[in-house]
């Protein structure tokens, strides 16, 4: 077996090949090599060692061409050793990198002040390097058969990074930092630098009540009579927020939604806001509450706002399908419906199955398809003879409505087709969303 060349050979040869290397650029070569080193104190450590091989004070030893191109590298002490000795030579400019690893500190301090709007306490860094850039680098890679070599991309994220934390109060994140910064670098020029920000959402969860009814919960851009209100139950949340927050928009996240003619009241339902690209992010939820619920002059109402993270989006999602929910509704029928009628419905309907296919006003942009889903209880109380307010207890994700009038039959059992009665009228109202 051929015996593989030590470091200081592979280093050797990359020199005496002619390819002017900086410090760093030239320890980057051997960047997987030692610990606890940054790839300049590398470099120099090489070509020092190198140096001492090129020039030997005591036996008078010297090797000009080593030494002339250590000192064409930019090594500072073989440039003074060459010029007392008075070897030509010529500082050449680093053919990977061309002086850009001397601008570290230059790039932190303008990600630092560029940052300055923004609130956050933790970071990462990436980088867009030039296909130029990266492709000189390959190339010295192949050419001298490297293959425990950091990538120049690496070292400048590495290295900025630990910048930002030194000039700064700033903390690098290896996971869910509140700022994303990517460096862009076209040339490798300074001027041609620029910085991008993405600071993470901010996330927040609470539960909503919606108090009147002609609202919907997300902006309605079509003409619709239900709709009652020039507004949404989204936007009513979501503009204080991505103000006081400074952000670029928000995007709300409930537990399901009620129909636009529905109120939700009693505990309300839960949501999460997702408050894109913010400013700030240490807000009081308390006052923010309180900047809701007063500019929404009485339309919605809104409790229990703390932050939160991405998961409960998830897990806000989950509610709509898991919960079991709490409904009152308020129906007219064609005829009187007596006590022994409502009695016999209430037995009829505990812990029941009901087949629902997608209701007909929901067909032209919902999938048809059957949906089973458990009714826990339905209570009864005749407010006339042909009136009764019912109580129901469902699970997530069911169609009340149409459990009322049975949607021509594509809801079984229905409480209109077990009376015989067709439906007037329904006010519905959500009146509890429970935890799964």
């Amino acid at each position: 077996m051929q015996e593989q060349p030590s470091v200081l050979q592979k280093a050797e040869e990359v020199l005496r090949s002619g390819i002017p290397l900086c410090d760093s650029c030239f320890g980057r070569l051997f960047g997987m090599r030692g610990y606890s080193l940054s790839n300049s104190e590398r470099g120099r450590a090489l070509k020092t060692v190198l140096m001492m091989h090129a020039f030997s004070y005591a036996s008078r030893r010297v090797d000009p061409d080593l030494l002339r191109l250590l000192a064409e590298s930019g090594f500072r002490p073989a440039a003074e050793i060459a010029t007392r000795l008075k070897i030509p030579f010529e500082t050449k400019t680093c053919f990977i990198c061309e002086g850009l690893t001397g601008h570290f500190e230059d790039i932190a301090k303008r990600v630092i002040e560029e940052s300055t709007e923004y609130e956050y306490e933790t970071f990462q860094i990436g980088v867009r390097l030039a296909r130029t850039i990266v492709s000189r680098e390959e190339q010295v890679w192949r050419m001298f058969g490297l293959s425990e070599s950091e990538s120049l991309k690496n070292e400048i994220s590495r290295e900025v990074g630990k910048l930002v934390e030194r000039l700064s109060s700033k903390r690098y994140a290896s996971e869910k930092p509140e700022m994303l910064i990517i460096i862009n670098i076209p040339e490798t020029r300074l001027e041609s630098i620029s910085v991008e920000l993405h600071p993470s959402p901010v996330f927040l969860c609470g539960r909503y009540l919606k108090l009147v009814r002609g609202l919907p919960q997300s902006p309605w851009l079509h003409s619709d009579e239900r709709v009652l209100h020039p507004t949404s139950i989204e936007e009513l949340i979501t503009a204080p927020l991505i103000e006081h927050f400074k952000a670029s928009g928000a995007k709300l996240h409930a537990a399901g939604r009620e129909d636009i003619d529905a109120r939700t009241l009693g505990t309300g339902r839960p949501f999460v806001v997702e408050i894109k690209r913010p400013k700030l992010r240490t807000l009081d939820p308390k006052k923010l509450e309180e900047v809701i619920n007063q500019r929404a002059q009485g339309l919605i109402q809104v409790h229990s706002l703390r932050y939160c993270g991405r998961e409960f989006i998830k897990k806000c999602k989950s509610l709509a399908e898991l919960a079991k929910k709490s409904y009152v509704v308020r129906v007219k029928f064609d005829r009187a419906v007596s006590e022994e009628e409502l009695t016999k419905l209430r037995e009829t309907l505990r812990n029941v199955v009901v087949d629902q296919r997608t209701p007909r006003r929901v067909l032209h942009r919902r999938p048809d398809k059957l949906r089973r889903k458990l009714v826990y209880r339905v209570e009864a109380r005749r407010i006339s003879e042909s009136e009764v307010e019912f109580f129901i207890e469902a699970q997530g994700g069911f169609y009340v409505k149409e459990f009322i009038h049975g949607d021509g039959g594509r809801t079984k059992p229905s409480i209109a087709e077990l009376l015989g009665a067709n439906v007037v009228s329904i006010q519905l109202d959500v009146v509890n969303v429970e935890e799964p």
